[in-house]
């Protein structure tokens, strides 16, 4: 299964909820969930009906996952091994999910979305404790410090910059710190309740839904 390529604010109208999948966009007035909050496609002004509880689950199935960008072979992988963990799957598998490095980088303020972020990883602009990762989900540890590669090209790099430019430190995530002049942040395991979302996710559902 290919990752999705089309207008990624169809993913937010499908759902329902902002996702914030294209970074600062979505705060403006050009933000197509702003402009056509309803559901995609020819019916969506219409489309009406009350989800069973099986649709109930697999949407917030489906939103967890589009929000951090992964397929579903990869979501559910994640559910594999927080399932593993001891204590409750539902808050293990958010944490999992906060622990991606992909993820720590939108979080840290060196890339405005998700998406770039898993770009910049992909074409080795970061590194972890001094040694270049180039892998998205590369899953960091207490103590781990996410740095902006030494090579010029990285340092450089506008999207890094532009993104920085609109970070308040005051406002990270309590598990993510940052020092923009050495372009370095550290990384703590969060607990769930540190976790920013500006919508209420019922994690929940997706353990009852792969329970089934």
């Amino acid at each position: 299964m290919a990752r999705y390529s089309g207008p990624v604010c169809r993913i937010c109208r499908r759902e329902g909820e902002k996702l914030y999948l294209k970074g600062e966009r979505c705060l403006t007035p050009k933000c197509a969930f702003e402009r056509k909050g309803f559901i995609p496609g020819m019916h969506g002004r219409t489309r009406r009906g009350k989800l069973s509880e099986y649709g109930i689950q697999l949407r917030e199935k489906q939103k967890i996952r589009r929000m951090y960008g992964l397929l579903e072979a990869q979501f559910h992988a994640f559910y594999e091994k927080a399932l593993a963990m001891p204590g409750i799957t539902a808050s293990n598998l958010m944490v999992l999910l906060e622990s991606r490095l992909d993820n720590v980088i939108y979080r840290m303020g060196f890339a405005s979305s998700r998406a770039s972020a898993r770009q910049m990883v992909r074409h080795g602009h970061f590194t972890v404790n001094g040694k270049r990762v180039d892998i998205p989900s590369y899953r960091l540890a207490t103590g781990d410090i996410v740095r902006v590669s030494e090579h010029e090209r990285s340092r450089k790099l506008a999207a890094i910059h532009e993104a920085m430019k609109r970070v308040n430190i005051s406002r990270l995530p309590a598990y993510v710190s940052l020092d923009k002049a050495k372009m370095e942040g550290t990384f703590s395991k969060p607990e769930r309740t540190d976790i920013p979302e500006t919508m209420k996710l019922r994690e929940q559902m997706v353990v009852e839904l792969y329970s089934k």
